[in-house]
């Protein structure tokens, strides 16, 4: 990619910059609607004579208000997110937020309202005038257990915009508005941290060491910063949890992901009783550095033999658009409109936020991606995974209404990570040399094993804060570091050695400063082994499973995960299911150790 290649979004299909006065019209818009909407139903839903037709009637209505609201909202964070320090981006996005929370304080009656007539007529959710929304309805069911009163969520709401969310405002800017120093090939930078987050990586040593130190070093001195910010999330969470009692901290997440605690409790045994898989892997890949034992820096490191190939955007483009025409020609054409669109934002800046993502516009019909691009077969990997999330939200978004297209979380993975599997088989097919060979498992062991089971001790970390909290613990910053590492160790074991600014890894990891919603991490294990799953279904059913996977798809969030898993004769229920999805893992750990040693 050339130094002067700018490869950024356009938004101009949602509205035409920050400033186009339709944001402001559209504001206006909705907020009459929205009171419209009060006076025609606040009060009226859990009568008796509402109606599955009346029923009807109001989703629709409220699902034209949510399509305009989100789109403001989507224009305005992904502005943002491409820049955060320009001030008019910074502006808009606050402004959309502070409307967004007077739009949700003004209908949370909906969701309180509706379930109270799913309570009082239950043989309303099968009625056939609503069969497009039953799963929808169930949902709503289950959630309004744990509902308090309307003016109880509104002061929710009230109270969590300038409280937790200002605590993950302060983290996410803090992390995106330092310059680090760093040691690149024995030369002293100043780089923004979606640079220096590229480094660790790097195929030298030394730089990756540097780059880590230098990350983490940095984090772990402002430490009082993140320590109160996650202390003050967590001990907010605890107190959330209880008013609404909740049996656990993990409810709302478990029915926001819309399955159970048996299902996750098979899920998270699977993933203990397989560490000794993971450490396997890295004690083969030390054994391939012709190191000891790993160091920290090495964990996701580039193999020492890899070829030093830096891709093109080019070349990038043709590697996905292939992988995914070799499975099926509706993921093609999602690709080729999102470059064609000029939908992904790749290019490296300041103030950019860090990681990468998908946003589906409904509206659209279509996603943007951002990410950042500096060559690497990382980078590739990356964007076949977010084109899946683009493929999966182009077809639930011509299949399904609003809010039924809002699939869980433990499902949003699917598309994504097969998209990762459909890029391995091609560039493995492709690779002219082991070294290529060793190099594409590694990064498939790498990624899938941060995924499985670095993600799994995250899970324990977060509980392990909770707990602390409930017993009356001070959660300062030594004491995290300790809950960190305890979940760390309960994965690594002896496998991997750690240098002491690693203790710090906890401050910048965004899914715990998500302002109320927790246990966000356990949806990438459950969406990693789910998806490993399915692809050994796909290797030995082969095209005759492609319309069941592509219809799956499409149900979006009418169907719920466990549904899903049965369109293609699946039980995620059993722990049977699990353990087929690491077989695909092994099968790569197999691979790898048979080339790596091969004459």
């Amino acid at each position: 990619m050339g130094e002067k290649e700018d490869i950024s979004w356009d938004l101009t299909g949602i509205f035409t910059s920050t400033e186009d006065p339709e944001i402001n019209e559209t504001m206006e818009n909705l907020a009459k609607r929205a009171d419209d909407f009060i006076v025609k139903y606040k009060g009226k839903i859990s009568t008796k004579g509402f109606s599955a037709e009346d029923m009807l009637k109001l989703i629709r209505e409220y699902e034209d208000i949510l399509a305009d609201l989100f789109e403001v909202n989507q224009f305005a964070s992904l502005s943002f997110a491409a820049n955060m320090t320009i001030k008019e981006n910074q502006v808009l996005n606050n402004k959309s937020r502070d409307f967004s929370t007077t739009i949700q304080k003004k209908l949370t009656f909906i969701d309180l309202e509706i379930g109270q007539l799913l309570c009082d007529k239950e043989d309303i959710i099968s009625d056939p005038k609503l069969g497009d929304y039953k799963h929808y309805l169930e949902k709503l069911s289950r959630r309004h257990t744990y509902k308090l009163s309307e003016i109880e969520e509104q002061l929710v709401l009230e109270k969590d915009r300038y409280g937790v969310q200002g605590w993950h405002e302060l983290q996410s800017k803090w992390l995106n508005t330092r310059m680090f120093e760093v040691e690149v090939e024995g030369e002293l930078k100043k780089l923004p941290y979606g640079e220096v987050n590229g480094l660790l990586n790097h195929p030298d040593r030394a730089t990756r060491r540097s780059a880590n130190k230098s990350i983490y070093g940095l984090l772990g001195k402002d430490e009082e910063i993140f320590s109160a910010a996650i202390r003050n999330i967590c001990g907010d969470w605890v107190t959330n949890a209880k008013r609404r009692k909740y049996p656990s901290q993990m409810e709302q997440s478990l029915s926001a992901n819309d399955v159970d605690q048996e299902t996750i409790d098979n899920l998270m045994k699977a993933i203990e009783d397989h560490v000794v898989l993971y450490q396997r892997y890295l004690k083969l890949k030390a054994k391939i550095m012709n190191l000891p034992k790993l160091s920290c820096e090495d964990v996701i490191a580039p193999l020492p033999d890899a070829p030093p190939t830096t891709y093109t955007w080019e070349k990038t483009q043709e590697l996905v658009k292939k992988a995914y025409e070799n499975f099926d020609e509706s993921f093609l054409e999602v690709a080729k409109e999102m470059f064609e669109k000029n939908h992904i934002d790749a290019s490296p800046r300041f103030g950019k936020r860090n990681g990468a993502f998908c946003s589906t516009w409904y509206k659209g019909k279509t996603s943007f991606i951002l990410q950042t691009f500096t060559g690497t077969l990382s980078n590739i990997y990356t964007l076949a995974h977010e084109l899946g999330h683009a493929v999966h939200g182009y077809k639930v978004t011509r299949n399904q209404t609003i809010v039924n297209a809002r699939y869980p979380m433990v499902a949003a993975e699917t598309a994504s990570i097969f998209g990762e599997l459909l890029l391995t088989r091609l560039l493995l097919s492709e690779a002219k040399t082991k070294e290529e060979k060793k190099t594409i498992l590694s990064r498939v062991l790498d990624g899938a094993g941060m995924a499985l089971f670095q993600v799994s001790s995250r899970l324990w970390f977060e509980q392990s804060m909770y707990d602390a909290i409930e017993k009356g613990q001070f959660l300062d910053g030594k004491t995290i570091s300790k809950l960190w590492m305890a979940g760390r160790d309960k994965v690594y074991g002896d496998a991997v050695e750690w240098f002491e600014e690693m203790d710090w890894e906890w401050t910048m990891k965004g899914h715990y400063y998500i302002p109320n919603f927790r246990f966000y991490n356990y949806p990438y294990v459950f969406g990693q082994l789910f998806t490993y799953a399915l692809y050994q279904v796909y290797q030995k059913e082969g095209e005759a499973f492609i319309p069941k996977f592509n219809a799956m798809l499409e149900a979006g969030g009418s169907k719920s995960p466990k549904e899903m898993a049965e369109m293609l004769g699946l039980d995620i229920t059993k722990p049977e299911f699990w353990s087929l999805g690491m077989k695909q893992y092994e099968y790569f750990v197999n691979e790898l150790e048979k080339i790596a040693f091969s004459l």
